[in-house]
């Protein structure tokens, strides 16, 4: 058997649609399959997934005898704004699943049931980089529903002058936007949180900043924001719960949220009805509670039975009965 390469790519879970590249359609895959790309050499440095389809960027290939493309995992990079890139220039977006299609001169994509954005380089010289919606039924033909040019990455303040080193979409370039599946589209961040990645769930939003630390913002109802309440809030609030630990990565789910620490400790927390916390179900279906446990499931430590009661900020409980811990198992990928 062939040695998987280092930063390969797998799908998992409901691939009705043929989601996963190489999936089939109408199978549930229950753990990891590595993604079988159509095509020689075809090169996957992005994922972003919807429920009914799934958006690939790829590497373009490099001509016989050119420079060999960037490490694996890195996408084309935007280029400064004194230098634009060329028209055409970037890899490619390809659509798997429910909506399908392919569009070449990519640097990032973004998938949404309402929305799949792409950014790519602009029409002609000189055109900078250019923020495209489309309808994900539309198979990237014709004219995008709107477009926007944004600006590049800017330099910071200060001793160095180092580029914002902003994360892919639906954060942008700049760090100082991102762009949203319902109306406004563009919506401007400010610039005193230092953005580095930004995830969206069905109703909030996370953001990871330059020093490590996540705000969270949205509708709260299901305990998603980590805020220890189930009120939404409408601008981004530190997560006290995880003052004291650097965070290297967030992640949105429809109703919970999760991040993983610089040492490789997964913390998760928000809505436990389908058993995304990775606990059991049961308890939570027979009393009707609606699980809020931020910064609770340690991936490397113990983690609370979630029929406790947890006050402060890490959780909110309705039963009071004497807290149980167990030790649990995890795999890190």
């Amino acid at each position: 058997m062939a040695e998987e390469r280092r930063g390969a790519w797998f799908g998992f879970g409901f691939c009705g649609f043929g989601q996963a590249l190489g999936s089939g359609r109408g199978r549930q895959v229950h753990s990891p399959e590595p993604l079988r790309a159509p095509g020689a050499g075809l090169d996957v440095c992005r994922v972003s997934a919807s429920w009914s389809y799934t958006a690939f960027v790829t590497r373009e290939r490099p001509p016989s005898g050119a420079i060999p493309t960037p490490a694996l995992g890195a996408c084309p990079a935007p280029s400064p704004a004194s230098s634009p890139p060329p028209a055409g220039g970037g890899g490619q977006v390809e659509l798997s699943g429910f909506a399908v299609g392919a569009v070449g001169g990519c640097r990032d994509a973004w998938a949404s049931e309402e929305l799949l954005v792409v950014l790519r380089a602009g029409p002609g010289p000189g055109a900078g980089t250019e923020l495209q919606a489309w309808a994900p039924g539309s198979a990237l033909r014709g004219e995008p529903l709107w477009a926007q040019t944004v600006p590049e990455a800017e330099r910071e303040d200060g001793p160095g002058g180092d580029e914002t080193q902003a994360g892919p979409l639906p954060l942008l370039p700049c760090a100082r936007a991102y762009v949203s599946p319902r109306p406004p589209f563009y919506r401007p961040l400010a610039p005193t949180l230092r953005a580095r990645r930004l995830e969206l769930g069905a109703e909030h939003a996370l953001l990871l900043d330059a020093a490590g630390q996540v705000f969270s913002w949205g509708g709260g109802r299901h305990g998603q924001l980590g805020h220890g309440t189930l009120e939404a809030e409408p601008e981004p609030r530190l997560l006290q719960a995880l003052q004291g630990l650097t965070m290297a990565e967030v992640a949105a789910g429809g109703w919970h949220s999760l991040c993983v620490s610089e040492a490789g400790d997964i913390y998760i927390w928000g809505w436990n009805e389908s058993g995304q916390l990775a606990l059991p179900t049961k308890s939570v279906a027979e009393d009707g509670k609606t699980t809020s446990e931020a910064a609770a499931r340690k991936a490397s430590g113990y983690s609370k039975d979630s029929s406790t009661e947890k006050t402060g900020p890490l959780a909110s409980h309705r039963d009071t009965s004497a807290p149980t811990w167990r030790r649990s198992t995890f795999t890190r990928l």
